[in-house]
C-alpha cells in the first residue's frame, strides 16, 4: 500500500491519514472482528430473546392446572431474573465475571483460532438477548388481545396462535429496535478489549501505543465507528421500508381477519 509520508505528520488529520494508511491492516482485522461479533452476536441474541420473551409473555390461565400454574411462574421468575442481571449490569463486568469464570469452555471452542473471540461472542450474544427479550415481549404485548380470541375462535392452539399470528407481527413491529441493538453492538464490542479481544478499539489502543499519537487514532477510530454504524443504519432502514411496502397492491399492515383467512385456508 502507497504511504503517504515517511514521516509522520505533525496535523491531527494528515497524522490520521498517515495511521490510516500505514497500519490499514491492523484496523481492518480490528473492523473485521468487530463485525463479526456484533452480528453474529446480534442473530443470537435475537433467538435467545425470542425465547425468553415468549416465556415471560405466556399468560396464566385460571383453567390451568395447579402445576402448570406453579411452572409458568418459576419460568417468569427464571426469564426476569436473567433480564434483570444482565440489563442491569455493564457489559464490562459481565466480560470479566463470564470470561474468567468459564475459560476452560471457551478454550475448547475457539472460534478463528481464537477462544477470546469465542468469548466475546457468548458474552454480547446473552447480554444481547436479555435486552431483545423486553424488545419481544414488549411487542407481543402491544398486540391486540383480539387476535387471540380470534385464532382461537377457528380452533388454533396456542403455539399454533403464536408462531402464525402473534410472533410475526410482533417482530416486525419491533423490527427497528432489533436494528438498534446490532448498532448498539457494534460500539459496544469496544469493551471487550478488557479481556484481550483484537476488536476495532484494542487495534486503535496497540496503534497509538505504538506511535504515541493518541489523538490522531482515536480521530480515525471514531470516523470508522461512524461509518459502520451510519451505514448499517442505512441499510437497516432499507430493508424496513420494503418490509413496510403493500403486499400485492393490499393493505400495507396486516389485519386479523386476513391473518386468520390465509392460515384457515392454508396459504
Amino acid at each position: 500500500m502507497f504511504i503517504l509520508s515517511s514521516v509522520m505528520p505533525n496535523d491531527l488529520i494528515g497524522a490520521a491519514f498517515y495511521l490510516a494508511d500505514r497500519y490499514a491492516s491492523l484496523f481492518l482485522y480490528g473492523i473485521r472482528n468487530t463485525l463479526l461479533i456484533a452480528l453474529t452476536s446480534t442473530i443470537i441474541g435475537i433467538f435467545l430473546g425470542l425465547g425468553v420473551g415468549i416465556l415471560k409473555s405466556i399468560p396464566i390461565v385460571n383453567d390451568d392446572p395447579t402445576w402448570k400454574k406453579i411452572l409458568i411462574k418459576i419460568v417468569k421468575l427464571i426469564s426476569g431474573i436473567y433480564v434483570e442481571v444482565f440489563r442491569g449490569t455493564p457489559m464490562m463486568v459481565q466480560a470479566m465475571f463470564i470470561f474468567y469464570s468459564f475459560l476452560g469452555f471457551f478454550k475448547m471452542i475457539p472460534i478463528l483460532g481464537s477462544y477470546r473471540l469465542t468469548a466475546g461472542i457468548f458474552i454480547v450474544s446473552i447480554n444481547t438477548g436479555a435486552y431483545m427479550a423486553e424488545i419481544v415481549r414488549a411487542g407481543i404485548q402491544s398486540l391486540d388481545k383480539g387476535q387471540n380470541e380470534a385464532a382461537r375462535s377457528i380452533g388454533m392452539s396456542n403455539y399454533q396462535t403464536m408462531v402464525h399470528i402473534i410472533l410475526p407481527q410482533a417482530i416486525k413491529n419491533a423490527f427497528p429496535a432489533i436494528g438498534n441493538e446490532f448498532i448498539v453492538n457494534i460500539k459496544d464490542t469496544s469493551v471487550l478489549n478488557v479481556i484481550g479481544i483484537t476488536e476495532l478499539f484494542y487495534q486503535t489502543n496497540s496503534v497509538a501505543g505504538t506511535t504515541y499519537n493518541f489523538k490522531s487514532a482515536f480521530l480515525l477510530t471514531a470516523v470508522i465507528y461512524l461509518f459502520l454504524t451510519y451505514s448499517t443504519t442505512m441499510i437497516l432502514k432499507f430493508i424496513e421500508k420494503k418490509m413496510q411496502m403493500p403486499i400485492s397492491g393490499g393493505p400495507s399492515s396486516t389485519t386479523t381477519p386476513i391473518l386468520v383467512t390465509h392460515y384457515k385456508g392454508g396459504k
